[in-house]
This record gives structure tokens, C-alpha cells and sequence, in this order.
């Protein structure tokens, strides 16, 4: 390691902590329970927690993916040494499938146009039922997780082969299928998350949804990045290859992100707001009763004020404490705001949330830690082969 005139580089082998590991298979084991004592105790509350818990990990399984692609496709090299965290939260990705398999076995509890009794009673749902339909949802949700895991077999394949042959070419060719991929999933998650979220209303529409999505998507998982990034640094896990630099420089697309989400979810409540349609102006009004209005004043304030004001000075972006604290309060937002989302379609003016929530989410937590300890215990933390890791290594932040 000599060779990048550096005096203090060391990347440690990543091995799960028995504790770590243990504690991952507990709440694996938590959530399956909870699952199996919903169904025949409470499977209204089941399968809204269910999807709720299932769309927040799917959201950080795909943020890593795209977060790959986008600096593959803009050739960054300051981010060389961070790419293995974000990779990480790839190998969720196969789940995807699996949980959209299994929300099958809820679909009439959750999506009135899955229930034909219920479609024929309404002529606005009834309308959409060339695209509302099962079978469609399917070849969707196999069209894009498919596609998803080809692309990722493809990028994160090619990063982990560079480690064993040292091909410099390999750099050069993850290019072009991370930009084709950015154009995919920019279609498919647009698809996805109407699918999922916004087809609980079916007599509801907005034409920025996706992008709406997305831009909660982004910002939790620059919020995971960020907490890895502080942790492996502060651990002493790839030493010298992650800096203060490289946190600074996520803390800023967490800042950015956090504006970009504010000013779509802005964008699309006043254009409602401003058109006063019926049609689409019940979406707000059901989040704006009972203790829904409270959800929605806190997640201005946390998801966008807290965060923007807590990230703007320099001194703060280089907090470990200061960025892990904004990280999680991001994450927990994001959770709030898919909640958000989804419940209010269930129970009006009635905030719920209890054990079922709970317990549903320590499945899906557990899960996700299994699959991202067990990619970094596989694979090196830092690609030590990229030809770009010079840039990373001497990265330097002058604003």
C-alpha cells in the first residue's frame, strides 16, 4: 500500500460480531412471529405494518444500488473508498421479490381494486382496472426486481471481480449499465411505488408520486451511508481510506437531498392546494385530520428543518455525533413518512401504532443487517484495485 504515498492506509477484515449476529436472528425471529399471530389475530393491522416496514427496507436496498450507478456514471473518484457500504444494501434486493410475494396474501386487505366485489361498486376504480389488475402488479414487480438483480449482478459484480484481477477495464465498463440503469429504475420505481403506495387511494392521483418516493428513498439512504461511513471510520475499519473528507462530503448530499425532498413534497401539495380538484385534494384532507395533522406538521419540521439547519455549518458535517443523530432522526422519518402514506387510507383521524408495527419492522431489520454484515464479512470493505482509489485516499474538500 505503499505505492499510494500514504503512511497510515489499513483495511481491517470485516467479521459479524456474535452479538451483532445474534441479535440480527432475534429480531428475525421477533418479526416472523409477529407476522404468524397477526394473520389470525389482527390482519388489518398485519398487513398495513407489513407494507410499510417492507417498502422502507426495499427503499434502502435500492438507494445503495443507485448510489453505485450514479457515481459510476458521473466517474467519481472521492467516493471509490465508500462505494462497499452503499454495495452493501444490494444484497437485500432478492427480498424484494420474496416480500412482494408475500404481500399477495394481503392484497384484498390493502388494495380495494384486488377485491372484484369492491371494484364493481365503484366506477372510478373500475375505470383503472386495465392497469389495476394482479397479474399486471406481478409482471411489474418481476419486470423491475429482476431487472434490478441483472444490474446488480452486472455493477457490483464487476466492482467485487476487479478485486480479484486487478482489471482496470472493469472500471470503464460498469458505465454503461450504470447509466441504462439509472433510466430503468427512474420508469420502474415510478411504477413501484404507485403500485404499492399510491393505488391504496385508487381514486387518487398525483403526477410527481414517483419522484416523491424517490426523493425519500435518496435522502434515508444517504442518512444509512452516512452512519456506516461514521462507524467503519471511527472503528478503524478501513483507516486512512475513509476520512473526515469523505463524511463531509456525504453529509452534504444528505443536506441537498433533504432540500430536494422538502421541495417536491411542497411542489405537489400546492398544485393540489392551488387546483382545489376533489379528485385530488381528499388525500390531503384525510392527512389532515385528527392526529394526522400533527404527522404531517412533524414531518416538515423533522424531516426538513431539523436536518437542513443541523447540516449547514462546515463543523457540523464533520461531527460524528452531529451526523449520526441528523442519519437517524432521516431514517426515522422516512419510516413516518411512508406510515404517513399508507395509514390514513385505513383509519381516518385515528393515529395507531403499537406492537404490531414494532414487531414487523424488527423482522425486516433483522433481515437487512443479516444481508449487509454478511456482504462485508465476504468481501473487502474498500476496492483496493480500482484504479481511482488514488483520488479517493487524497480526497479534499475545499468548501
Amino acid at each position: 500500500m505503499a505505492d499510494h504515498n500514504h503512511v497510515d492506509l489499513h483495511v481491517s477484515k470485516f467479521e459479524t460480531p456474535v452479538k451483532l449476529k445474534t441479535l440480527s436472528l432475534v429480531l428475525v425471529a421477533i418479526g416472523l412471529l409477529t407476522f404468524v399471530i397477526g394473520l389470525m389475530k389482527n390482519p388489518d393491522r398485519l398487513w398495513t405494518s407489513y407494507l410499510v416496514a417492507f417498502f422502507f427496507f426495499s427503499c434502502l436496498g435500492l438507494s445503495g444500488l443507485f448510489w453505485v450507478a450514479l457515481n459510476n456514471t458521473a466517474n467519481t473518484g472521492w467516493s471509490v473508498t465508500i462505494r462497499r457500504f452503499a454495495e452493501a444494501t444490494t444484497s437485500f434486493i432478492p427480498w424484494i421479490f420474496g416480500g412482494g410475494l408475500v404481500l399477495l396474501l394481503g392484497f384484498k386487505k390493502l388494495y380495494i381494486w384486488a377485491d372484484p366485489l369492491a371494484v364493481a361498486a365503484n366506477p372510478v376504480v373500475q375505470a383503472k382496472t386495465a392497469y389495476l389488475n394482479t397479474g399486471f402488479f406481478l409482471v411489474r414487480l418481476f419486470v423491475f426486481v429482476v431487472g434490478a438483480l441483472i444490474f446488480r449482478a452486472i455493477i457490483v459484480g464487476n466492482s467485487l471481480k476487479q478485486d480479484q484481477t486487478g482489471d482496470d477495464n472493469l472500471t470503464r465498463k460498469n458505465i454503461s449499465p450504470s447509466v441504462a440503469f439509472l433510466v430503468f429504475f427512474a420508469l420502474m420505481f415510478s411504477f413501484f411505488s404507485v403500485d404499492l403506495l399510491m393505488s391504496l387511494l385508487p381514486t387518487w392521483y398525483s403526477t410527481i408520486y414517483g419522484i416523491y418516493t424517490f426523493a425519500g428513498l435518496f435522502q434515508a439512504g444517504i442518512a444509512f451511508l452516512a452512519i456506516v461511513v461514521v462507524l467503519m471510520k471511527k472503528h478503524g475499519f478501513v483507516k486512512g481510506y475513509v476520512t473526515d473528507e469523505h463524511q463531509h462530503d456525504v453529509a452534504k448530499y444528505l443536506k441537498g437531498f433533504t432540500v430536494f425532498w422538502a421541495y417536491i413534497a411542497f411542489s405537489q401539495f400546492m398544485l393540489m392546494w392551488y387546483a382545489n380538484l376533489p379528485e385530488e385534494t381528499e388525500f390531503y384532507i384525510m392527512r389532515s385530520l385528527g392526529g394526522w395533522m400533527s404527522i404531517s406538521t412533524g414531518l416538515l419540521i423533522f424531516r426538513f428543518v431539523v436536518p437542513f439547519l443541523a447540516l449547514l455549518p462546515r463543523a457540523a458535517k464533520r461531527s460524528d455525533s452531529n451526523l449520526i443523530a441528523v442519519s437517524v432522526l432521516v431514517l426515522i422519518m422516512q419510516y413516518v413518512d411512508i406510515y404517513w402514506l399508507v395509514y390514513p387510507n385505513f383509519f381516518d383521524g385515528q393515529v395507531v401504532f403499537g406492537l404490531w408495527e414494532i414487531g414487523i419492522f424488527a423482522g425486516f431489520a433483522g433481515l437487512f443487517l443479516l444481508c449487509i454484515t454478511s456482504f462485508w464479512s465476504k468481501n473487502s470493505l474498500v476496492p483496493l484495485k480500482d484504479p481511482r482509489l488514488h483520488e479517493a485516499i487524497h480526497h479534499h474538500v475545499a468548501y
